[in-house]
């Protein structure tokens, strides 16, 4: 029955870390509804997509370039009033990058990362759909090795553990840190390269493995958010 037809569109929670914060990419709507509020990045699906086909479109048309880092199907919105143009169902998905350069305005469109902290009284039911994110990737960190995505292709321990702590919002032990992340089969692979120029022994960088779970998982403390 027509009355009963919706739109399908996808919207992206892009994350990444930025400053030692979890920051999410936000754009400033140019249009009615919500004229000039933040909203996440999206579209509707085209006529010939698949979902991932959309969510892989807009993430290009967001950062310029088919980025390195992870992209997986969050969940599915779909409240009568959630926009008042009409009935539309969403599919979130959830991206975790490594940082990126802000965002170049395209096409009359703002894009600008934003803490999740600060990403409030958003268009739509868009808070809904970035705290489902930030709680997805939360306990992504807790038993897989995606930590590693918000990372360059090489990085330091350190920069791993502040990957977690920006996520999970807490302070974690250097020493037990190091020794869980480098103890884990495949999680990490040494190269042959010191990061330079600082006192002290100089530190190891690395590159992901091709280990994709952690066990045992490395769990937050309870309480912590």
């Amino acid at each position: 029955m027509r009355g009963n037809l919706f739109a399908v569109a996808v919207d992206l929670v892009v994350l990444t870390v930025r400053a030692d914060q979890l920051a999410v990419l936000l754009i400033k709507r140019a249009e009615k509804p919500f004229e000039g509020s933040w909203a996440l990045p999206g579209g509707f699906v085209g006529p010939q997509e698949d979902l991932p086909d959309t969510a892989a479109r807009e993430l290009v048309a967001l950062v310029g370039q088919e980025p390195a880092g992870h992209l997986e199907q969050l969940a599915g919105f779909a409240g009568p009033s959630r926009d008042p143009r009409g009935r539309v169902l969403s599919v979130g998905y959830l991206a975790l990058l490594p940082d990126l350069a802000d965002p170049e305005p395209a096409d009359d469109r703002v894009a600008a990362w934003h803490p999740v902290t600060e990403a409030t009284g958003l268009a739509f039911d868009h808070d809904r759909i970035v705290a489902e994110g930030v709680e997805r990737a939360r306990a992504k960190l807790e038993y897989t090795t995606l930590a590693a995505s918000f990372c360059p292709p090489e990085f330091t321990v350190t920069d791993l553990r502040k990957v977690y702590e920006a996520v999970w919002r807490t302070e974690i032990d250097p020493r037990n840190f190091q020794r869980k992340v480098t103890s884990t089969d495949g999680f990490l692979v040494p190269t042959r390269t010191l990061v330079t120029g600082g006192r002290g022994r100089p530190p190891q960088l690395f590159r992901r493995g091709d280990a994709v779970s952690l066990y045992p998982p490395m769990l937050r403390e309870p309480g912590r958010r």
